[in-house]
């Protein structure tokens, strides 16, 4: 089993090959009866007024009639089932972007903060539902329509070629030209969508200091830089647009003189010379059209190319199917890591082992690198040097939602969910367990503190569980982290929000865990927090200093601190 099945956007698009194949054959058939006005016009010219026959007309204008509703009608299907087949394709590759873009901030760390899979899953969305794939369907039956006006006479034939290949010359440049400032419009929308789901997330924080305005002006010179970049993209298409445009109403008119003085000469029909010229706008009316979807093209094309990216990154190897879960150690060797996207070592020289029913507080000065620990016990952040084993086996042996059976993970910032309690606890399960959301609540202690909410473990608490308190949230997120007995508890900083009663249950808690064989890491900073733990590792500036039992250390370090404490009072007293 794989996290992220290898899946790749042309793999994607590929499967409804057939689905593309008919989109192409109805272009045909499209393009035939877009013949209709140009023969029907040869045939009133040099037909009907030829014999001034009304019957003959009538005729003549009840099939073009009919054929018009065909042609219309194939149109409407063509754009209807590019409109289905971008959804599906939308639907394939929301899920593994979705995962992607979960997983992206712990491989790439802050070089991820403009990646967004799910805006380029959109944007391919948004071409393939477009007018834009059926203008380039047509782009092939260019050519037919050359060979029919040469049929007509090889000067109109040639003036067709040549206007035909000095459009193309012009496409091929708004394609070279138009690649830089579509990557630089993405990019800038990229800063826009980041900054505002950070201020978002963080608006109570920027409501009390008072960061808004500072924020807002920021936010407001991302969107002056977009627009810019908007605008010259805007510009080059339009540009574009607009020379090929009139480069089409020329080459049309130019048809039409050209016919004139062939008619002159006897050399074709006043039908030709019509049915030429409106056969000359039709040839070029894709390339028109193709050139006004190019932003949008060259966006989705760009969008590809970092969504396949993405994807391989995010592939994991192959895990060991059907390990089994772990029960017994967990083996910590030579461990060094560091943040995600990152080489500068936030943490080295780890090696430790802890068997089950063991606890271990883990102690040391702010920005020491406890936290740097936890994530890498948890698999977060990656294993630079070193290891980190259960039952001998690396995590990574393991797929997410497998380790997800045996690692509960309580982080200083406790984020929570829009959604019910239960949801929350139960880690948002297709199919939750009751018994195991009620065990958890109660584990925590928080099973009265729910109950006396308005509904329950069905109450909802808002987005990033507003409606509650600090404290509440942080018993909550214990809750979610004892939630299936997991074998490796890891919690940072778990009583940071908690008053008296909560520091019991909490304590409560860890040695219901290691009663049961469970294996808990306590990042502390208050000694009330080690009370249920038998050993101690300290840390000091990334590195291992001491470990062993707790005790033990307690009794070394305690009268270490109080006599520089000592010292530093003498000192200042002088």
């Amino acid at each position: 089993m794989k996290e992220f099945q290898p899946i790749s956007v042309r793999g994607a698009i590929g499967t409804y090959r057939g689905a593309f194949t008919a989109i192409f054959v109805i272009s045909a058939f499209v393009n035939l009866l877009m013949l209709t006005g140009p023969i029907f016009m040869l045939q009133v010219y040099d037909r009907v007024l030829a014999s001034n026959s009304v019957p003959t007309l009538l005729g003549l204008a009840g099939i073009a009639l009919m054929l018009y509703f065909v042609g219309g009608l194939l149109d409407i299907l063509r754009l209807r089932a590019l409109t289905r087949i971008a959804m599906r394709v939308y639907s394939r590759l929301s899920g593994p972007a979705f995962r992607a873009n979960m997983k992206m901030p712990l491989i790439a760390g802050r070089r991820a903060a403009g990646v967004s899979p799910y805006r380029d899953v959109e944007a391919i969305r948004r071409f393939l539902g477009s007018p834009g794939p059926a203008a380039i369907c047509d782009l092939p039956f260019m050519p037919a329509y050359f060979l029919i006006i040469f049929v007509f006479h090889p000067w109109l034939g040639m003036l067709a070629v040549a206007g035909g290949i000095f459009i193309a010359c012009l496409v091929v440049t708004n394609e070279f030209l138009s690649r830089k400032p579509s990557k630089n419009l993405s990019e800038s929308s990229g800063l826009q969508s980041t900054l505002i789901s950070s201020t978002r997330r963080n608006a109570d924080v920027i409501t009390a200091m008072g960061m808004g305005d500072s924020l807002s002006n920021r936010y407001s010179g991302a969107v002056e830089q977009h627009y810019q970049r908007q605008q010259a993209v805007s510009d080059h298409s339009n540009l574009f647009s607009s020379v090929i445009k009139m480069l089409r109403l020329m080459l049309q008119s130019a048809m039409l003189g050209l016919g004139a003085y062939l008619v002159i000469q006897q050399e074709v029909t006043a039908g030709v010379m019509i049915a030429a010229s409106i056969i000359m706008a039709r040839a070029l009316a894709p390339i028109e059209q193709a050139v006004s979807h190019w932003p949008s093209f060259v966006a989705s094309r760009q969008a590809a190319g970092r969504l396949d990216e993405t994807f391989k990154a995010c592939a994991e190897a192959g895990d060991t199917a059907g390990l089994p879960m772990p029960k017994s150690t967990l083996r910590v060797e030579g461990l060094a890591t560091a943040a995600p996207g990152e080489q500068d070592l936030f943490l080295q020289g780890v090696d430790f082992e802890l068997n089950a029913g063991d606890g271990l507080g883990v102690v040391g000065p702010s920005g020491s690198g406890k936290s740097s620990l936890a994530r890498a016990l948890v698999g977060i952040w990656p294993s630079l040097a070193g290891s980190v084993r259960l039952d001998g086996a690396t995590l990574d042996q393991w797929s997410l939602t497998e380790r997800g059976r045996f690692i509960g993970y309580l982080p200083q910032d406790v984020e929570l969910f829009e959604g019910t309690v239960a949801e929350n606890i139960c880690r948002f399960a297709a199919e939750p367990d009751i018994e195991a959301i009620l065990q958890a609540a109660e584990a925590a202690s928080i099973h009265h503190m729910i109950a006396g909410l308005p509904e329950g473990y069905q109450t909802q608490i808002g987005e990033a569980g507003t409606l509650l308190s600090a404290g509440q949230r942080q018993r909550l997120g214990l809750a979610r982290a004892l939630y299936g007995n997991p074998f490796l508890l890891v919690l940072d900083e778990p009583n940071s929000n908690l008053d008296t009663v909560g520091e019991r249950a909490l304590t409560d808690a860890m040695n219901a865990a290691r009663a049961r064989g469970g294996i808990v890491i306590v990042i502390a900073h208050r000694p009330s927090a080690l009370a249920a733990v038998n050993k101690t590792l300290m840390i000091q500036n990334g590195a291992q200093v001491q470990f062993g039992d707790r005790d033990e250390m307690l009794r070394k370090v305690v009268p270490a601190q109080r006599s520089t404490a000592q010292h530093r009072s003498k000192i200042d007293a002088v």
